[in-house]
């Protein structure tokens, strides 16, 4: 036998051995009563991986708080397995995303079948022949492997489901801004270092009955860069969905109720912000795609669901990848060019549209009656009795607070917490090597109000009063400099601008600029108040009319006498309620060097 003659043989048996494998998955095998465990979901993305090892490489991209390797599977027709050489091919790179939610955990499921059936069973030999794959099958691996029966009380299936928070008690989808979890801080390096074209997130929903198989969701399209927006909706609404829906499927738009105890009422938006994974992903001018299969479906219709769905996006994307990647270099360049325009004006809430368009709701008739257990309405539904509704749909956003972006940010050396996270999310800046004297825009906030219980391991700071002042400091030498010329400008505004909703300000990484740390002894009070009410009779005229006015306030000794300290030179010395990030216009910037 030649040689060649024992090549083709050897491969031919190759190629036999890995058709005649049994390639069902976990989930598969147990006809979807059970999904597996995070060992068991490693040990077949390996086994796949060993059989198929140039169109699949698996890597650790970090480990969780328990100590668990976080794998990400990395999926490329010809071997393209880094950012570089998906870029030189010109091939859109995507960031798929399962068990964020571990109890939500079909994209995991979805994701073994659907890499099995391109690398081995040879039944999608050419999905990734012009797109590579990101794939994270479980994110949070800690909460995947805190199992029970009865961690979801509103879903169907499977038997035993992972747990919402990862092993601090963190939910990962409200942490994307603060960064708190070691698993974010490790996906944002994994994001840095693909810089995806587009992101999918695979959740579980909760909420109404309805008989669609899932809901998706985009970000509104006053968050996202104008082609982003036309590019993903024309994307979802255009090609996939008609697609899907051709396949058995029936979708629908993310379907949040304005009152869930009686669905007539409409839609509204359910307030996605840059805390939430498609959220932060729209701040770095990318399309994102939330996928919510509907948790009373069995296991088995959202996994295959799941499937079709992340196919048919893999298909499309590349099939228009030069268009995709084109728009998501638009779309840098404009935020990047945004500095040199002192008209630019960018978001940073948003608030309702109030018109509505009418929607059909394809739910099952219900029956709505009062409940003497909650004193309230209690609404149930019959799914042997499939019925529509038409309802308005209240699902747009409309800018609300806007600001213009400075040339640049200062923020002062000592604050190093804040300096910390631009380094977590990649944020270019550079340091002073000196101390620079410079006069800048700045905040002044005062009256803040904390929520009054924690979420997300914080107090939430709810509201302050916000001006714009003036100020002349020195920064010390280490100072940063964050330009906004950079792709990753409005990452940097909803970090620092105060009135994000996901500042490091309203996450309380500030609060100690609240705290005065000198006060005034009641007897030294009791005489500057005097002196101050002789001296300035507009004081006196504000007294009067605080004590006619708050009831609280004429019957505490302490706040009348901490009204005239807060008046005097000896508080406003301390400097309470200054925002530390000064705002550079050009001129300034040009002062601090290059």
């Amino acid at each position: 036998m030649t040689t060649r003659h024992l090549l083709f043989a050897l491969l031919g048996t190759v190629a036999m051995s890995t058709h005649a494998t049994d390639w069902t998955t976990p989930a598969e095998a147990t006809h979807f009563r059970t999904t597996p465990s995070y060992a068991d979901t490693q040990a077949y993305l390996q086994k796949l991986a060993d059989a198929a090892p140039g169109k699949l490489k698996l890597e650790t991209f970090g480990t969780s708080p328990q100590g668990r390797p976080m794998t990400v599977v990395i999926a490329s027709g010809d071997g393209t397995f880094t950012p570089e050489a998906a870029r030189k091919a010109g091939k859109p790179i995507v960031l798929l995303q399962a068990g964020i939610h571990p109890g939500e955990i079909e994209g995991k499921d979805a994701g073994l079948m659907l890499l099995s059936d391109y690398a081995v069973t040879g039944k999608l030999p050419h999905l990734l022949d012009k797109v590579v794959l990101v794939f994270i099958p479980v994110f949070s691996v800690d909460g995947h492997e805190n199992t029970s029966p009865y961690h979801r009380i509103n879903q169907n299936g499977p038997d035993s489901m992972g747990f919402r928070g990862q092993a601090q008690y963190l939910n990962l989808n409200r942490d994307y801004v603060k960064a708190d979890a070691p698993e974010v801080r490790d996906w944002l390096k994994l994001w840095q270092h693909w810089l995806p074209d587009l992101f999918m997130d695979i959740h579980t929903t909760d909420g109404a009955d309805y008989q669609y198989d899932l809901t998706w969701y985009t970000e509104d399209p006053h968050k996202l860069d104008p082609g982003v927006s036309a590019w993903q909706q024309a994307l979802m609404t255009d090609r996939v969905m008609p697609a899907y829906e051709k396949r058995g499927h029936l979708g629908s738009i993310y379907l949040e109720f304005k009152d869930g105890r009686d669905p007539r009422k409409g839609l509204t938006n359910f307030g996605s912000g840059p805390r939430f994974s498609t959220g932060y992903v729209a701040l770095q001018n990318r399309p994102a795609l939330l996928v919510e299969t509907h948790m009373l479906k069995s296991y088995e219709t959202r996994v295959r669901g799941t499937y079709d769905l992340v196919e048919l996006m893999l298909e499309n994307i590349g099939n228009d990848a030069a268009t995709l990647i084109a728009v998501n270099r638009k779309a840098d360049e404009t935020v990047a060019a945004r500095a040199a325009d002192p008209k630019a004006q960018v978001a940073v809430t948003y608030k309702p549209d109030p018109k509505s368009t009418p929607f059909e709701f394809k739910s099952f008739a219900f029956s709505v009656t009062h409940s003497d257990i909650s004193n309230s309405d209690w609404i149930q539904y019959d799914p042997s009795k499939p019925q529509s509704y038409p309802i308005q749909n209240w699902n747009g956003l409309l800018p609300d607070t806007s600001i213009t972006p400075p040339a640049a940010y200062a923020i002062p050396a000592q604050w190093t917490q804040i300096i910390e996270k631009l380094d977590i999310h990649g944020i270019t800046y550079r340091r002073l090597p000196h101390s620079l004297k410079i006069k800048a825009d700045a905040y002044q906030l005062d009256n803040p109000q904390w929520a009054s219980k924690p979420f997300e391991g914080h107090l939430m700071l709810r509201d302050f009063g916000q001006t714009s002042v003036t100020r002349e400091i020195e920064l010390p030498a280490g100072s940063v400099i964050v330009p906004m010329n950079q792709r990753s400008a409005n990452v940097v505004i909803n970090l620092l601008e105060p009135q994000a909703p996901d500042s490091l300000l309203r996450w309380g990484y500030l609060n100690a600029i609240f705290e005065p740390k000198e006060y005034g002894e009641p007897r030294v009070v009791e005489k500057l108040a005097r002196e101050m009410l002789v001296k300035d009779p507009a004081l006196k005229t504000a007294f009067d009319k605080k004590l006619h006015d708050d009831p609280a306030f004429a019957a505490s000794p302490g706040a009348r006498l901490q009204f005239f300290f807060e008046h005097s030179p000896w508080y406003s010395a301390q400097a309470v309620g200054a925002y530390p990030v000064l705002r550079l216009d050009a001129a300034t910037l040009q002062k601090t060097g290059r």
